[in-house]
């Protein structure tokens, strides 16, 4: 069966339906970028169908201001310029503190969807600190998957760190968990980072993956 990659748009879209998607705008100038009323500091990415892993090449970066959002702006259409990447877009993101979580769906061809919990961000391929389960999943797998984790100190707090919102965290997990009932196609999506801190979380980064020609609505 063909496999598609969705759009950045349109695969938040869908998951927004489901958890809380940081504010974001894909921008096409710097003016764009500047008008977009989301505050400071504000994440800046650059957009490209050949650049998956946006931080391995440098294309993600935290504007503290406005002089701070031209530069990157810039720099970043330097990178896509040496690099010989098409360019689909800069989104400017809200910037939200917290924890990096890894979220994801997966079809598993024994098993069908199983969701997966881990930490986030750069170390996800190093770590490899993950908890399965078969969706859909209730508070009770929520709370054992957080509890296999080795990194899950960070989350209850570790030095001297305010606790994440763990029952934030188990809501949105649970209702990720049913997203394949009503979108059975989905063969991949990975949500990373998911940032949580002691009062909510956003899915930052979302990529999905499904089994059709058809765009999913």
């Amino acid at each position: 069966m063909k496999k598609e990659v969705l759009s950045q748009e349109l695969a938040q879209t869908i998951v927004s339906k489901y958890i809380p998607c940081a504010k974001n705008k894909l921008v096409f100038s710097v003016e764009d970028a500047l008008r977009f009323s989301v505050g400071y500091p504000r994440v800046l990415k650059l957009i490209s169908p050949q650049a998956i892993h946006k931080s391995e090449l440098n294309l993600v970066r935290i504007a503290k201001d406005m002089f701070d959002l031209k530069d990157h702006f810039a720099e970043l259409v330097n990178i896509a310029q040496k690099n010989h990447l098409s360019v689909d877009g800069m989104l400017v993101q809200e910037f939200v503190p917290g924890n990096q979580l890894l979220i994801g769906i997966k079809k598993d061809p024994t098993f069908g969807h199983v969701i997966v919990l881990g930490l986030g961000g750069i170390f996800v391929e190093i770590l490899k600190d993950m908890a399965f389960r078969v969706c859909p999943i209730t508070a009770r797998d929520v709370q054992m998957m957080i509890d296999e984790l080795k990194s899950k100190e960070i989350l209850y707090g570790a030095r001297g760190q305010k606790p994440a919102n763990l029952a934030f965290l188990s809501d949105c997990l649970v209702s990720l968990s049913k997203i394949h009932l009503k979108h059975p196609d989905i063969s991949e999506l990975d949500i990373n980072p998911f940032i949580l801190n002691d009062k909510t979380g956003v899915a930052v980064d979302v990529r999905m993956i499904v089994e059709s020609a058809q765009p999913v609505k």
